[in-house]
């Protein structure tokens, strides 16, 4: 018989912290139906165990999240996944916080969105690629524009611009930025206060701050998933993907038009 695979989500408990790392190296650490799955039922685990207070969501390697698995052929069940993992941490009793030193790209600022409280360190990264690839960032709207700032939103949805960790903290996307160091020295007193809280303060606590949040979802989730299924499904966005899976301009790119200098973007969103 053939061993098990490796999980692409481990846990650890420490001190009333359950913590899920992303391990999914191969894909940086996209939204696969099986990391989502996996980030579900370690989440709902999280949310059962009554020693936990809260959730610390971080990751391995230079890439905290790409968004959706490219490689995975389009579907509408792929959409309701997101929408169901998004909707799991907005409403888990317990609060998630979110440790990112790498790169964050289309879907994968979702999880940042769905997260009660965030820091970025030295080597965050975030944009919005989907406009590039001929998509939108459709469900992650749901727990992004109630946070945002409005202006910013529609810049960096529009543009696929790259910005830091300063800029991620200025719009509302993170809650703390730590540009110079790794992002645990600035969560050590998030962390601290949070084990401090009683189970039952800490969930109707985060109730109040999500209200807005779960509203979205509650009006908004089975037509955002209906639009990304069809996105997803379209030529234009074929062809975008295809494109940045071989590393080219897509068909509509002016001929002019230089490739982004660094890190290749990845990922896309729902």
């Amino acid at each position: 018989m053939s061993a098990a695979p490796a999980p692409l989500v481990r846990a650890a408990f420490e001190r009333g912290i359950t913590t899920l790392t992303l391990d999914s190296p191969h894909n940086r650490n996209a939204l696969s139906t099986r990391l989502v799955g996996e980030l579900r039922e370690a989440l709902a685990a999280a949310g059962r165990d009554d020693r936990v207070r809260a959730v610390l969501l971080t990751h391995t390697g230079t890439t905290f999240c790409a968004g959706a698995d490219l490689s995975e052929p389009p579907s509408a069940s792929g959409a309701a996944g997101l929408v169901a993992l998004l909707r799991t941490i907005v409403e888990l009793p317990k609060p998630v916080v979110a440790r990112v030193t790498g790169h964050v790209r289309a879907g994968g600022l979702g999880l940042l969105g769905a997260c009660d409280i965030s820091a970025a360190g030295r080597g965050a990264s975030f944009a919005f690629t989907e406009a590039r690839l001929g998509l939108a960032p459709a469900v992650i709207s749901m727990p992004l524009l109630p946070r945002l700032d409005r202006r910013a939103a529609a810049r960096y949805y529009l543009t696929g611009e790259r910005f830091d960790a300063a800029e991620a903290a200025r719009i509302g996307l993170v809650t703390i930025a730590d540009p110079e160091g790794d992002a645990d020295g600035a969560l050590a007193p998030v962390l601290d206060g949070l084990r401090r809280g009683s189970p039952q303060g800490l969930a109707e606590s985060k109730r109040l701050v999500t209200a807005d949040v779960l509203r979205a979802f509650d009006r908004d989730a089975e037509p955002l998933a209906e639009l990304s299924a069809r996105l997803f499904a379209s030529e234009e966005a074929r062809e975008g993907m295809t494109a940045f899976l071989e590393r080219r301009d897509p068909a509509w790119a002016p001929r002019d038009t230089a490739p982004d200098a660094g890190t290749p973007d990845a990922g896309a969103s729902r």
